[in-house]
């Protein structure tokens, strides 16, 4: 059961989140509050209202486009005697079911371990007395405070861990910056077609489907543009509208990637009716992590859904701005890398680049690849 109090592509995307998570959506409930009810997030005659829908249609999951505090989420489970879920939880459970590379699962974890602290509530069943004992903080410590304690600890081990690969992520940045490699990331909202498109550019055979977050690992690759010319490309986590605050935090060491390119493709779907929604979604994330000011490029994708044709938009100093290809068919994709080679002054040559990206590139994950 998916319920929404946006427009109707909000309620369209939860259920496309819905089915990325494996789950089956037989009912949709919409509606409009001034403010949330504090208790319940709806009002008691709504809730009742989707209790009867549940029941009708057999829903034993029910999940809000919306994010609800600790307590709505177990009142409302209390009320419709069904397990209830919000967006962020959604979310959270498709980047742990598509997190393939060790990093990936590091950082997906840190995201719902930070969720799950703040539902550590009072309230449980089985709130008893501890006995003291080795390894524990001592006598008449709560399950709930052990929990918190354990979780507590993970979410350090997690962040030293995440540390570690972010150092290294970085020395490999800079190894780029001092041989005079042009950095370019792909960015967009999820399934706009980034990875297509990097495949389109690369042939390299990344992980592609129609769904949400079909792909969360950064994979780079270098692309030659022309004899002696030659960029770095990287493929990044998609983005959402309302991205949940915990997973930016978790995959800021990802996210840098596109902080600290020499250009970025901001990808979007031409035949998405939503799309300008979506491009402010995506402005707004790169603002976050620090990348609103690195040039970029805006690809239209799928004009053949759209019914387009490859065209390409200059800007006011002569560069270009803005592109129309298909990364299925591969239309205008000439076009693409002439708008990539507009905007670098100078290439350098592939001698300057001969040596090892790093002595220590084994430590980065597997779906991080070698650019050499």
């Amino acid at each position: 059961m998916a319920l929404s109090g946006g427009p109707e592509p909000d309620l369209q995307e939860l259920c496309a989140l819905v089915v990325s998570a494996g789950a089956h959506v037989v009912g949709q409930v919409t509606g409009r509050r001034d403010r949330p009810d504090p208790a319940l997030f709806v009002g008691s005659g709504k809730a009742e209202e989707i209790g009867r829908i549940c029941a009708e249609c057999r829903a034993d999951l029910v999940v809000f486009d919306h994010t609800l505090s600790p307590g709505q989420q177990r009142n409302l489970g209390q009320v419709l005697k069904r397990r209830v879920i919000d967006r962020v939880a959604l979310i959270l459970d498709i980047f742990a079911l598509r997190a393939r590379s060790h990093e990936g699962k590091l950082q997906v974890e840190l995201a719902q371990l930070d969720y799950l602290s703040a539902r550590l509530v009072r309230g449980w069943t089985h709130l008893e007395r501890q006995r003291g004992g080795i390894g524990l903080r001592g006598p008449g410590e709560t399950q709930l405070e052990t929990d918190r304690r354990l979780i507590g600890q993970r979410v350090k081990q997690l962040r030293l861990r995440l540390a570690a690969v972010e150092r290294q992520r970085k020395n490999r940045l800079r190894q780029r910056s001092r041989q005079g490699t042009f950095s370019v990331s792909l960015v967009g909202y999820t399934n706009a077609g980034k990875s297509t498109l990097f495949n389109a550019l690369t042939h390299a055979g990344v992980y592609a489907a129609d769904q949400l977050f079909a792909t969360l690992d950064t994979t780079s690759r270098r692309v030659f543009l022309a004899p002696g010319e030659f960029m770095v490309l990287s493929d990044t986590v998609g983005f959402i509208r309302d991205l949940p605050h915990s997973l930016i935090e978790a995959f800021k060491s990802t996210l840098n990637e596109a902080a600290e390119a020499d250009l970025l493709l901001h990808v979007i779907d031409a035949s998405d009716p939503d799309r300008d929604a979506h491009r402010q979604a995506v402005e707004l994330v790169l603002e976050e992590v620090g990348a609103g000011e690195v040039p970029r490029i805006e690809v239209m994708n799928k004009i053949d859904a759209a019914g387009l044709a490859s065209r390409s938009e200059a800007g006011p100093d002569g560069r270009i701005r803005r592109v129309w290809v298909s990364a299925a068919s591969g239309e205008g994709m000439a076009r693409l890398r002439e708008a990539v080679r507009s905007h670098v002054p100078a290439f350098p040559s592939p001698e300057t680049c001969s040596g090892t990206l790093s002595d220590n590139v084994g430590f980065l994950q597997p779906s991080v690849q070698s650019l050499l």
